[in-house]
């Protein structure tokens, strides 16, 4: 029983990262625009939030910084492809390679640097429930914030008139611009949610799923939410089974082993 509960809670943090990026996705892919920057933009907001939380020792401003790097790389993006119509493949795969690249050299100083201690997770009261307590309340408060996240994002897509407003957008850009919808205005928040997503994701591995920097730590993450969200045919619930399905995968070779 506490293998299975360790296993649990193990794809519950490793499924996070994932669900929190593939959250964002879905937003500004139902705008119509497709970012395959969201590796880059991982490592951009790993690396911030690590060496923010390392000079600060507050992990609530690393977050902070890689929600706000994300934004800015989000900025960088929608410039070229929103601003100068730049073609979006391109310019994500320019984004990934430039935030690869650059997160390695940023971080080539924090190779091996340890972080302040974290405050203890898990849910007051029910983290001590045997079995449940251990495989579902003792996780990192984003673990609970990311399922809000995404049954937030399902609501604003399903159920509120901005979210069919933005899922038009993205089906008939052309006639949302004919009944009067700011298009590009639209599409811009979009990619900023995404991008902010994205970043929180990467200052997750670092903060809390490893926590450590290592260059190239995402793994390709960036391209598996990205997948994940076409998996799921862009509905958030099922992003939730893709994100989670990959977790498990990944923490069960090691448990096997």
């Amino acid at each position: 029983m506490s293998i299975a509960a360790s296993i649990i809670a193990s794809t519950l943090n490793a499924g996070t990262p994932l669900l929190i990026a593939a959250a964002g996705i879905v937003i500004h892919e139902k705008s119509g625009v497709l970012n395959l920057g969201i590796e880059g933009i991982m490592l951009m907001g790993a690396v911030t939030g690590f060496t923010v939380t390392l000079s600060t020792g507050s992990f609530a401003l690393g977050f902070l910084a890689g929600a706000g790097v994300g934004i800015l790389l989000g900025l960088l993006f929608a410039f070229f492809t929103l601003g100068m119509h730049a073609n979006q493949y391109a310019a994500g795969l320019a984004l990934s390679l430039f935030g690869a690249g650059l997160s390695a050299f940023i971080g080539k100083p924090l190779q091996g640097q340890a972080l302040a201690e974290r405050s203890v997770s898990g849910i007051p009261g029910l983290e001590n429930i045997p079995f449940l307590g251990e495989a579902f309340f003792s996780q990192h408060i984003l673990v609970y914030g990311a399922w809000v996240l995404i049954a937030a994002v399902w609501y604003f897509l399903f159920r509120t008139r901005a979210g069919l407003v933005l899922r038009a957008v993205g089906e008939s850009p052309q006639s949302a611009f004919a009944l009067g919808y700011p298009v590009l205005r639209i599409r811009l928040f979009a990619v900023l949610f995404g991008a902010l997503c994205s970043g929180v994701a990467g200052a997750y591995l670092s903060l809390v799923y490893t926590p450590l920097w290592v260059e190239g730590m995402t793994a390709g993450r960036g391209w598996i939410a990205l997948a994940l969200v076409t998996f799921a045919t862009w509905r958030p619930l099922r992003v939730v089974v893709g994100a989670y399905l990959f977790g498990g995968v990944t923490m069960l070779q090691f448990a096997f082993q």
